[in-house]
């Protein structure tokens, strides 16, 4: 039996309200986008105009529906999650990446960007779903980028992200504490997203607790274990006057700029993100 769409977005949105879903009209109408192959735009025009949905693809829709009131993640279900001027395929495994990492990305390429090398090299450690990686790579084409991930079932991921955008990233499976000692006093920027959460302390988001992958989230008891290895490694690998970009929690920018200034860093200084929450901390070699 057809429906309207505007009868299935009521019923969808009425579904992800009843899950607690913090933004339900806006996935409905990208759960139905992803359904129809067309445009969020294009589902709100059919909705006004008296569209209808089949009986197959409303099978579909409800399904997504009530997955996502079960509160798997949106990326998840429409395989995509958009980052900058990319869309990156997202799925089981691998961490998907947040809007305010876009900050942490500008940051990256725009020290990037201002070397004086013909062809600057950049590394990601702990890559995930490779976003950082790609953003510099393809906002900052003539600079080499490599990208570290450890996880065998992110690294999936991040190799079809780096085909389907056609982006010269060197992908590397490895633990980010040794990885690339080959590069070491070559490179000009290092940028991470490293797992920061301390052990013990559960995410409140559903999303997050169910879905994305431990190793992605938990950074040892204080939350910093991986960003003190993060410190000395990236020491080691870049050149004199090169940028280290660490995204963290917001809670976080204080620890680690002491952290930093001890082991010999420059200038550590931390960056609030789109909503005044501190997002980054920042720090010359």
């Amino acid at each position: 039996m057809t429906r309207s769409i505007a009868d299935a977005l009521d019923e969808g949105r009425r579904i992800l309200v009843a899950g607690g879903v913090p933004d339900p009209a806006v996935d409905v109408e990208l759960l139905l986008a992803h359904v129809l192959d067309i445009g969020r735009g294009e589902v709100a025009v059919k909705a006004i105009t008296g569209g209808v949905l089949d009986d197959s693809l409303g099978v579909h829709f409800d399904e997504l529906v009530a997955r996502r009131a079960e509160r798997e993640p949106l990326q998840h279900l429409t395989g995509l999650a958009p980052f900058r001027s990319l869309e990156l395929h997202v799925g089981p495994g691998v961490f998907v990446p947040r809007p305010e990492t876009e900050g942490v990305a500008q940051i990256a390429i725009d020290a990037l960007d201002a070397r004086a090398d013909e062809s600057p090299i950049a590394v990601d450690l702990g890559t995930g779903s490779g976003a950082l990686a790609l953003a510099l790579a393809t906002e900052v084409p003539r600079s080499r980028v490599y990208a570290v991930e450890l996880s065998p079932e992110a690294a999936v991921w991040t190799r079809r992200n780096i085909e389907s955008t056609g982006a010269h990233v060197t992908l590397v499976i490895g633990d980010m504490t040794d990885a690339l000692s080959e590069l070491d006093g070559t490179v000009s920027v290092v940028v991470s997203n490293p797992p920061y959460i301390p052990t013990g302390m559960i995410p409140r988001d559903p999303e997050v607790r169910l879905f994305d992958p431990a190793l992605a989230l938990y950074g040892g008891e204080g939350g910093l274990d991986l960003v003190r290895a993060l410190s000395h490694r990236a020491l080691a690998l870049l050149v004199p006057g090169g940028t280290l970009v660490i995204e963290h929690g917001e809670e976080q920018g204080a620890a680690i700029r002491e952290l930093l200034a001890h082991d010999g860093w420059r200038g550590p200084a931390t960056h609030e993100d789109l909503t005044r929450r501190d997002r980054a901390t920042t720090a010359t070699r």
